[in-house]
């Protein structure tokens, strides 16, 4: 996964019988591809080496494409097996490759189409092959193949990836492989980008702000991979700002999705009745209410995060006939002028132009280290009639402040918020948006602190897709709204219902799903335990995949993301000062996604920070 450290030369070539040992070793260390016995790789070294491909890097092999000329059909070229050397992954090198390859094999056998097998959870093959297509402007065909009950050792299915016919090769390689290239990394100072750019800078509003940590122009996206257009592929730490839970393009997901879509059914229908709708309900009722015991109305106040605060927020008000809200310290529930003055950064609250008022904020747990007893000065206040302080309608707190620099309040604390405002009639508003739909181990971040809420936030992930739709969780009694009193024209996003039923039924149906990203979980926080102790005063923070290291000097952490980019990892900061480097991987990563993000982290905190203490 890291990339070299200098300029690196690749070399592309036709394999040789010598080299039939370095495919096999590169196929088993790939960890992905089924691996065929030594000898298999020898004769595929010499029967095949015409359609075939062994790069090497600084002379060394770092991968290879193996292919052969479809019998029935001589104009298809079908690849065997694509392996990229652990060291050189993420470099694009996989692509390149196969562009290498085909360029040739059109040339000199008159190839027009390009065929693979891929089973349905390869996200990387199937990011590779659609990235190629597209670069190539042809069509892309998906078929079943061969069907898991067709293996005898309990393979998956294989789906056929069927892509061309290709424009003419291009003239250049006339037959001939080419001859090297040499790659230069791109530095922490000069971020690589790929593709034109300049539309961006040229008309768009310089409020982006993601585009300018990652300059690469996306193109495809797959699981926990995300494909830009010269082929790079990054491992996303990122995902989505937590509104991809599970991963890119999942096709539990798109299945459906695309079923609705060619048969003709409603998309947008405001509030009205709609079987989509219905469904969604339903399985959000069966999967995660009840199962749960939690007794809430469920309202659709708009597409978003933030439409979900407001509603809860005016609700509150309405409810009690109070104004004033508490929210805690590096609090972040939103852009919106309701959302914005219960938000603690300072930078966010400026860009709203105008006194945000009708709210407080209080500390968040552990504020003061410690030194001060959990919510003395509130409950004080509360008690005394002459402490000048009006009862609030609501209090809003997030489990994890995902945006406020990661920090997690513990469980107890939690609870004693929710026992307080049960004591004082106070409205208990919980911000889920980031924390919730599984990110923190459980459906909801609040689950093993053993309170209901009387209101909570949803968005990001409940679509399941990354498709925009919020909700907003009542306790039947507070559900007060006049018909229309909060309405909006994007409520009825009947996409987002049949992405976001998919993903219940899928994920959420028993605790299987549950017990493994708890279990990824631990494995990602070990990881950064493990680069913390290295480095005198960082120290990890957060709760379940929704965790990072918090830095004693708070310049190394958008150093380390940026360093961590330009070796094909995701990854942004947390925190007042962006002080935390936070990590928030799809719940569906694989452990050796996991490991190889982790070991990208640890090299880019190394060449950041240095070596640190030994481990």
């Amino acid at each position: 996964m890291p990339r070299p450290k200098s300029a690196s030369r690749v070399d592309f070539r036709s394999p040789d019988l010598e080299d039939g040992q370095h495919l096999w070793r590169m196929a088993t260390k790939s960890r992905v591809l089924d691996v065929n016995a030594s000898y298999a790789y020898l004769l595929w070294a010499r029967d095949f080496a015409e359609t075939s491909l062994i790069a090497t890097v600084d002379d060394d092999p770092g991968g290879f494409v193996t292919g052969y000329l479809r019998p029935d059909e001589p104009e298809s070229l079908m690849i065997w097996q694509v392996a990229v050397d652990e060291p050189h992954r993420g470099q694009g090198l996989a692509r390149r490759m196969l562009d290498e390859l085909v360029d040739r094999v059109s040339v000199d056998q008159g190839v027009r189409h390009l065929e693979t097998t891929i089973t349905a959870d390869n996200s990387a093959s199937i990011a590779l092959f659609t990235s190629f297509a597209n670069a190539r402007g042809a069509a892309i065909e998906r078929t079943p193949l061969f069907e898991a009950a067709m293996f005898p050792d309990g393979h998956d299915a294989e789906l056929l990836f069927r892509i061309g016919p290709f424009p003419p090769a291009r003239p250049d390689h006339g037959g001939v492989m080419p001859m090297t290239t040499t790659t230069e990394p791109a530095t922490a100072e000069t971020p690589r980008t790929d593709g034109d750019t300049a539309i961006f800078d040229s008309l768009e509003s310089q409020v982006r702000s993601y585009c300018r940590s990652w300059p690469a122009v996306m193109t495809h996206s797959q699981g926990a991979t995300v494909t830009s257009e010269d082929g790079t592929e990054y491992l996303d730490f990122f995902a989505g700002a937590g509104a991809l839970n599970y991963g890119h393009n999942n096709p539990a997901l798109l299945d459906p999705l695309l079923d609705y879509l060619r048969e003709g059914r409603i998309l947008h229908s405001l509030d009205m009745h709609t079987s989509a709708k219905r469904d969604f309900l339903q399985a959000f009722s069966d999967l995660i209410l009840e199962p749960r015991n939690l007794d809430y109305k469920v309202m659709f106040p708009g597409p978003t995060g933030t439409n979900s605060v407001e509603a809860a927020l005016k609700l509150a008000r309405k409810v009690t006939g109070r104004q004033h809200v508490l929210s805690f310290t590096n609090a972040f529930h939103g852009m919106t002028l309701g959302s914005l003055a219960v938000t603690g950064n300072s930078m966010k609250r400026k860009g709203a132009g105008i006194p945000l008022t009708n709210s407080s904020k209080i500390p968040y747990d552990d504020y003061f280290n410690g030194a001060v007893d959990d919510f003395v000065w509130l409950k004080r206040v509360l008690q005394d009639s002459g402490s000048g302080v009006d009862k609030p309608a609501a209090i809003i707190v997030e489990s994890v402040q995902g945006e406020g620099g990661l920090n997690a309040a513990r469980l107890e604390w939690l609870k004693a918020l929710s026992d307080l405002c049960r004591e004082y009639d106070i409205i208990l508003i919980v911000d889920d948006v980031q924390a919730g739909c599984g990110r923190t181990g459980t459906f909801f971040s609040f689950e093993e602190a053993g309170f209901s809420p009387d209101i909570v936030c949803l968005s990001k992930s409940i679509s399941g897709f990354g498709l925009p739709m919020a909700l907003t969780l009542i306790r039947p009694e507070l559900d007060q709204f006049e018909p229309g009193e909060h309405n909006g024209t994007f409520r009825g996003h009947n996409l987002a219902f049949v992405t976001g039923r998919a993903a219940l039924e899928t994920y959420w149906a028993d605790d299987s799903f549950q017990k493994d990203v708890q279990a990824k979980a631990a494995e990602l926080r070990e990881g950064l335990t493990k680069i913390a102790e290295r480095y005198e005063g960082a120290t990890v923070r957060g709760r379940g995949l929704l965790t990072g290291i918090a830095f004693p000097d708070v310049s190394a952490a958008g150093k380390i993301a940026t360093a961590a980019y330009e070796r094909g990892l995701l990854v942004e900061t947390s925190g007042p000062e962006d002080e935390v480097l936070k990590t928030m991987p799809p719940l569906t990563i694989t452990s050796e996604e996991l490991a190889r993000g982790l070991a990208v982290l640890e090299e880019a905190t190394a060449s950041v920070l240095g070596d640190g203490v030994p481990a």
